[in-house]
């Protein structure tokens, strides 16, 4: 439905009437019900929507009170800016003090919001009582002068980051119908310490921890459904050896057969695994229980077949194989073991990542010797190159609601982390840390916290 603009100046309704073929609008009614979404976050050509986070309201005025409300006002503002849904306005252009003007929606003047051209606005207050905070946050929009969400936090000062990560997927649920990132992780390898080593971080490269301290070789990180476990190759006792571990309890299996254990993909939904081994004397993908037993053989050919990737409904699993002279990628039918090939282009592509929404695969391909990142169509099987003339990039992987890549690139020198929207704008570096960072894994959605309180 098309957003309707209510407004008399005559620019601004020029200027909203062509917004509208980007925007879709419906107020977001602060009920549990699935909201109408503002945005289309499947147009390529999406704009950025111009929102404004001004300073927070603190409730009882005191200093150290006030520095917490910058700070959560600077937390939410850089957690929106990561989605590359919106344009966040200076503050230095708004008619508005933190300190005495209103943040309900009653008290506030939404004329000085579109004046200096935000369409979204989003206001708060913070009560800080020693180590403990209660925040009121709202998303309005600002031309409908119409709250679209409001929320009432409470918790210990020092979660007040994850308060603002919770607002901004209410924030992106209301725009997009959609949950967003902002409970996910992803997992890396690093030479931070060395070797290469597991770690994992934040969804924008927050708080980066080392997973495994093996002082060996370890690689292809892969995140189960629940998130709760992590599969990787480990070189620790001398040749490559598949680990599960179970991440909170520390517990999990090794699976070491003869020859190679490497490339494990987790199934959607079930404790079980798919990967590469090599026991038979030839490298095929098997089907592991979680514990690392083999529950059946997938796929049957002469040669190399490694890197499976599950469809989000399981039925397919696309895997790379050189069974027509290069690297290519396939797609198997599970239940009936019909195998197609899907890419044609290029020389060697490798490191197939099935889109969330299950219409794409993300791949690592080269036809020069430099390696890119490119999207094919499942069906349609229309190659789109996303990355170009900016050194190696490879190893892509999807974020859990399918509209941000996560890949690895030596662009700048050694391998880094980056991070892109699904159509390949906004290409920035995730995270800088010593020595090189490679593979990415997105998680799924890891936290189950308790539901705020609405207003």
């Amino acid at each position: 439905m098309k957003r309707v603009v209510e407004n008399s100046n005559a620019l601004n309704c020029i200027r909203l009437v062509f917004a509208c073929l980007l925007f879709l609008a419906l107020a977001c009614p602060v009920s549990g019900k699935s909201p109408d979404v503002y945005i289309n976050i499947n147009n390529p050509f999406l704009k950025k929507i111009p929102i404004a986070v001004p300073v927070f309201k603190g409730v009882s005025g005191n200093d150290s009170e006030l520095a917490k409300c910058a700070e959560a006002a600077d937390m939410l503002s850089r957690t929106l800016d990561f989605t590359s849904y919106f344009k966040l306005l200076d503050r230095g252009s708004f008619l508005f003090d933190p300190r005495k003007d209103d943040i309900v929606g009653a008290g506030i003047n939404f004329q000085n919001w579109t004046t200096v051209g935000a369409e979204l606005l989003i206001t708060g207050g913070l009560l800080v009582q020693g180590d403990a905070v209660e925040a009121e946050l709202r998303l309005f929009d600002s031309f409908k002068g119409q709250m679209l969400v409001g929320k009432k936090y409470k918790g210990p000062t020092a979660d007040l980051l994850k308060i603002m990560r919770r607002f901004a997927g209410e924030v992106i649920y209301s725009i997009t119908g959609e949950r967003g990132i902002f409970d996910t992780q992803i997992a890396f390898v690093s030479t931070q310490t060395g070797p290469k080593e597991i770690f994992v971080c934040d969804f924008d490269g927050y708080d980066p921890k080392p997973v495994t301290r093996s002082g060996s070789i370890s690689l292809s990180p892969a995140w189960s459904s629940d998130g709760q476990w992590l599969a990787f190759t480990s070189y620790a006792r001398g040749k490559p050896e598949l680990q599960i571990r179970q991440l909170k309890e520390k517990r999990g299996a090794v699976v070491a057969k003869e020859g190679v254990n490497i490339s494990p993909a987790w199934f959607p939904g079930q404790f079980a695994l798919a990967a590469t081994l090599s026991f038979s004397g030839d490298s095929e993908i098997y089907l592991l229980t979680g514990n690392g037993n083999i529950i059946r053989r997938l796929t049957h050919n002469p040669g190399i077949d490694v890197s499976p990737s599950f469809s989000p409904d399981g039925k397919q699993m696309a895997f790379v194989s050189n069974r027509s002279g290069n690297p290519h990628i396939y797609i198997q039918e599970l239940a009936s073991g019909q195998v197609r090939r899907l890419t044609f282009q290029g020389r060697y592509n490798t490191q197939p990542a099935w889109s969330p929404k299950g219409d794409r695969i993300a791949y690592c391909g080269s036809d020069d010797g430099q390696f890119n990142i490119h999207v094919i169509g499942v069906k349609a099987a229309d190659s789109v190159q996303l990355t170009r003339n900016a050194g190696n990039n490879e190893s892509p992987s999807w974020s859990p609601d399918g509209n941000l890549i996560a890949f690895s690139s030596t662009r700048q020198g050694p391998s880094r982390i980056y991070v892109m929207n699904a159509y390949g704008t906004d290409q920035r570096m995730l995270l800088n840390l010593s020595g090189e960072q490679t593979s990415p894994r997105w998680s799924p959605p890891l936290f189950n916290q308790e539901k705020p309180l609405d207003f």
